[in-house]
C-alpha cells in the first residue's frame, strides 16, 4: 500500500489498520476464496479423488473377508444357524460404525479438511484454550481458516463446557492424554495390518501346495512386507493411483465370488439382514458368542483411515466411494462365504480360499496378495498423517517430514518412522507367525481408536457444533455401548496376544508425554526469563555491543517478549547484526495458512536500532519452507510493514523518504549475508526435584533430544550460516 493510498483512507479505516499494525500478534490480510483439498471441489476432481480413495482408504477393510470367520469361530461351527448371528452381526456393525457413525457423522468433524485424532483435538483448541503451551492468541482466530465463532448467548452450555475445559488443568490432560493414546493405538494399527494382512494372503497358497510349512509362509510375508515399506517413499499419491485399479479388482472378484457362492450354496443366508438372528445368536451360545465379538470386529479394520486419510481426498469422495462401491463388495463375500458354510462348516479355518471357485483361484490369490500389501497403505498413510500433526504441535520428537505430493499438502511419509514401523510389523509376523493371536492384538488396537474417536466426537458435538445434548447423549450412548460390547470382548485375549499393543502404546505415550511434558515446562521456563523489551535499547547501548554487517534471524519459540538466549549471545559475542529479526515459529491448530498471512512483524525499539519480532505462523500439514526461500519471504514481508508503517504515521516526505532509505538498507544488509541464530538449550533437571522428573528430563528427553532430528535440520538451515549459542536450563 503506498503513501497517496493511505492517505486517501478513510479515518476509520486508517485507525483499524494502524491498531492491527500496532500489535505483536495484529490481525494478518484476509485471504478470500482460500479452499482446502478436503473442502470440495469439481464434480470430476471429485469422482477422481473417489477412485483414488479406493486404493488408499479400503485396502485395509477390503481385506478383512481373508480372515473374520476364522477368527471369529477358531474352535468351528457349533450351530448351523450361528451362520446367520455372525453375518448378520457383521453387516450390522459395517453399517453402524463406519457408515453411520464414520461416513456421515465423523468425517464432518473434520479440520478444514483435515481428520485422524489430532485434527478432532486441534479443533477442540481453537474452540478452548485446551493446549499446555501458553502461545495461542486472540488474533490468531483472524487467521482465514481458523473459522471461529463464539457461541451465541443462547446456547450458553457451550460457553459454559469451554470455560469448565479451560479452567481443569486434569480436563486438559485427560483431552491430551486420550488424543496420544489414540495416536499411539493408529501406530500399533499401522504395525498389525501389514503383518496380519499380508500373512492371511499368502497363507492361501497352501491350498495348491500343502506341503509348504507355516514357517516358510511365513518367509514368504516378510518378504513382501519388506518391499511394502520400500515403496512408501513414493508418496501416497504415486501409490493410490497405482493402487486403485487393483484394488477395484479385488471388490469386483470377492463381490462376483460372493453372488457366485450365494447362488451355487445357500442363498437362504441373506435372512440374516434379521437383527433377530443377533439375539438367537447370543440366546445360544451365551459368554462363547460375546467372545466371538472379538473376532466379527476384525470385518471393520481401517474404518479409522477414512477419517484419518481425509487429508487426501474429501468427504463427498470418501462417501461415493464407500456407499457405492466398498459397501455392496465385502457385504457380498462376506454373505457369500457364510453361504459356502453352510455347506461345508469343516472349512470355516481357511474359508476365503476353499470358497472360491476353482478356475478363478490363481487370479484371486495374486490379486489377494497385492491387495494385502495396498490393505496396509491405508493405516499406514494414516498413521504419517497423525504423527506429523503430533510433530507440528510439538507432542512428538523432531523427525523428518517428507511432503509427497506437490498437489495435496497432506500426504506426508516419515522415513525414520516408516523404518521402525516396518521393523516392528516383521518382528511381529516372525514372532507370533499365525494370524490369529496378531487378530487378538489388532482389534484392541481397532477399538480404542473407534472409542476415543467418540469421546472426541462427543466433545466436538457439544464445544463446537453446538449440538442439543439428547442428541449428543444418544449418539455417545449408541456408539460407546458399542464399541465398549466390542472391547470387553477383545480383552478377554488379552493374554493370547492382546497385550502387544497395550505394550507398543504404553512405550509410544510414554515418549510422546514425556516429550511433550519437557517442552511445555521448558516455554514456562523462557516465558518467566523473557527480556523486557524496554530493556533492548539498553542491551544495544552497551559500549562493548557493536553493529555488524548483515541480517541476523534468532529463533526462539516464545511468542512473547525477547528470548532469555539473546542476553547470553551478547554476552558472549558483543555484536548484533544490523538489521535483526527475533523469529518465532508458530503452529497454529489448523492444518495450514494461507500464504499471505504467515508473517506478522512488529518494530522493537526505535526504528534507528532496526530490531523487529517476526512471528511465523504454519498449520499443522504446512511444509517449512528451505531457508533460502524462508529467509527471502520474511525480508520482503518486512519491507512491506516497513511501508505500511510509514503510511500509518502519516505518509508525508519525510516519513516516505525515510521509509524508502529502510527498505534499500535492509536490501543491502541482505546482500551482505543472512545468519542464523539458535539458542542449543542443554534442559536439566532443577534440584530439588522428584525421582520421576529427573528420570524423564535427564534421560528419557535427554536421549531423544540427542538421537533424533536436530532442530536446524527440522528448520532446513544450512550449517554453514547457522550461529549456535549454548545455554543450560534448570526446570
Amino acid at each position: 500500500m503506498s503513501a497517496a493510498e493511505a492517505a486517501a483512507e478513510s479515518p476509520a479505516a486508517a485507525a483499524e489498520r494502524l491498531k492491527r499494525h500496532d500489535s505483536l500478534y495484529g490481525d494478518a490480510e484476509k485471504v478470500s476464496g482460500d479452499k482446502c483439498h478436503g473442502s470440495g471441489g469439481s464434480w470430476a476432481r471429485t469422482l477422481m479423488l473417489a477412485f483414488q480413495s479406493v486404493g488408499v482408504v479400503y485396502g485395509d477393510i477390503g481385506t478383512s473377508p481373508l480372515y473374520v470367520y476364522s477368527s471369529t469361530f477358531p474352535d468351528g461351527i457349533r450351530h448351523p444357524d450361528d451362520l446367520l448371528g455372525v453375518l448378520s452381526l457383521i453387516l450390522y456393525t459395517l453399517i453402524l460404525i463406519p457408515m453411520l457413525k464414520y461416513v456421515f457423522v465423523v468425517l464432518h468433524a473434520n479440520d478444514n479438511g483435515d481428520g485422524g485424532t489430532f485434527a478432532l483435538y486441534s479443533l477442540i483448541s481453537r474452540y478452548a484454550k485446551i493446549r499446555m503451551i501458553p502461545d495461542q492468541q486472540t488474533e490468531d482466530a483472524t487467521v482465514s481458516n481458523y473459522g471461529v465463532e463464539a457461541p451465541s448467548s443462547r446456547l450458553r452450555r457451550a460457553q459454559w463446557l469451554k470455560e469448565k475445559l479451560e479452567s481443569s488443568k486434569a480436563a486438559k490432560i485427560g483431552l491430551f492424554t486420550i488424543t496420544i493414546l489414540g495416536t499411539s493405538m493408529v501406530m500399533g494399527d499401522g504395525t498389525l495390518t501389514p503383518a496380519i494382512s499380508v500373512l492371511s494372503a499368502v497363507n492361501g497358497i497352501r491350498e495348491k501346495a500343502p506341503n509348504l510349512t507355516q514357517l516358510e509362509v511365513v518367509w514368504i510375508s516378510v518378504a513382501i512386507l519388506f518391499v511394502l515399506f520400500f515403496v512408501q517413499r513414493f508418496g501416497t499419491d504415486k501409490v493410490g493411483y497405482s493402487f486403485a485399479p487393483i484394488i477395484s479388482v479385488w471388490f469386483l472378484l470377492i463381490a462376483s465370488t460372493g453372488m457366485y457362492n450365494l447362488a451355487v450354496h445357500d442363498v437362504t443366508v441373506l435372512r440374516a439382514f434379521n437383527p433377530m438372528y443377533i439375539l438367537q445368536y447370543f440366546s445360544r451360545n451365551g459368554k462363547e458368542a460375546w467372545v466371538s465379538l472379538g473376532g466379527v470386529i476384525l470385518c471393520i479394520t481401517g474404518a479409522e483411515a477414512m477419517f484419518a486419510d481425509l487429508g487426501h481426498f474429501n468427504i463427498r469422495a470418501i462417501q461415493i466411494s464407500f456407499t457405492c462401491i466398498l459397501f455392496p463388495s465385502v457385504s457380498l463375500c462376506y454373505m457369500g462365504q457364510a453361504a459356502y458354510l453352510r455347506r461345508f462348516p469343516e472349512n470355516v479355518a481357511d474359508t476365503f480360499f476353499k470358497s472360491i471357485p476353482a478356475p478363478m483361484f490363481w487370479l484371486v490369490f495374486v490379486v489377494a496378495i497385492m491387495a494385502a500389501i495396498i490393505a496396509s497403505q491405508a493405516m499406514l498413510s494414516g498413521a504419517f498423517a497423525i504423527l506429523s500433526k503430533a510433530l507440528s504441535l510439538g507432542c512428538f520428537p523432531p523427525v523428518e517430514v517428507v511432503h509427497t505430493s506437490s498437489k495435496y499438502e497432506g500426504q506426508v511419509y516419515l522415513p525414520e518412522v516408516n523404518f521402525l514401523i516396518g521393523a516392528a510389523s516383521v518382528a511381529v509376523t516372525l514372532a507370533f507367525q499365525t494370524t490369529t493371536n496378531i487378530g487378538n492384538a489388532y482389534g484392541i488396537c481397532v477399538v480404542t481408536v473407534f472409542s476415543i474417536t467418540t469421546h472426541l466426537m462427543a466433545v466436538v458435538m457439544l464445544l463446537a457444533w453446538q449440538t442439543p445434548p439428547a442428541l449428543v447423549a444418544a449418539f455417545y450412548a449408541v456408539f460407546g455401548f458399542t464399541e465398549f460390547l466390542y472391547l470387553s470382548s477383545i480383552l478377554s485375549k488379552f493374554a493370547e496376544g492382546g497385550y502387544l499393543p497395550f505394550c507398543f502404546s504404553l512405550v509410544l505415550m510414554g515418549l510422546m508425554a514425556a516429550w511433550h511434558y519437557v517442552h511445555v515446562l521448558r516455554y514456562w521456563h523462557e516465558l518467566e526469563r523473557a527480556v523486557p523489551a524496554a530493556e533492548l535499547a539498553a542491551v544495544l547501548a552497551r559500549h562493548d555491543v557493536r553493529r555488524v554487517p548483515g541480517v541476523g534471524l534468532l529463533y526462539s519459540e516464545l511468542v512473547q517478549g525477547i528470548p532469555p538466549v539473546f542476553h547470553r549471545l551478547v554476552d558472549k559475542i558483543p555484536s548484533v547484526h544490523a538489521v535483526f529479526v527475533f523469529v518465532s515459529i508458530k503452529h497454529l491448530p489448523i492444518p495450514r495458512v494461507a500464504a499471505p498471512e504467515r508473517f506478522i512483524f512488529r518494530r522493537v525499539g526505535p526504528m534507528g536500532h532496526r530490531v523487529f519480532r517476526c512471528v511465523a505462523r504454519y498449520g499443522y500439514t504446512d511444509p517449512m519452507e528451505g531457508h533460502g526461500e524462508f529467509a527471502t519471504l520474511l525480508l520482503e514481508r518486512l519491507k512491506v510493514f516497513v511501508q505500511e508503517e510509514a503510511a500509518f504515521a502519516g505518509g508525508d516526505r519525510t516519513v516516505a523518504a525515510a521509509m524508502e532509505e529502510e527498505q534499500r538498507f535492509i536490501d543491502g544488509e541482505a546482500a551482505r549475508g543472512v545468519v542464523y541464530l539458535m539458542g542449543e538449550a542443554t534442559v536439566t533437571a532443577a534440584a530439588g526435584s522428584s525421582v520421576v522428573k529427573r528420570v524423564v528430563v535427564n534421560n528419557v528427553y535427554g536421549v531423544l533430544r540427542k538421537n533424533l532430528r536436530e532442530s536446524h535440520k527440522a528448520l532446513s538451515i544450512p550449517k554453514d550460516q547457522l550461529l549456535r549459542v549454548g545455554i543450560t536450563y534448570e526446570i
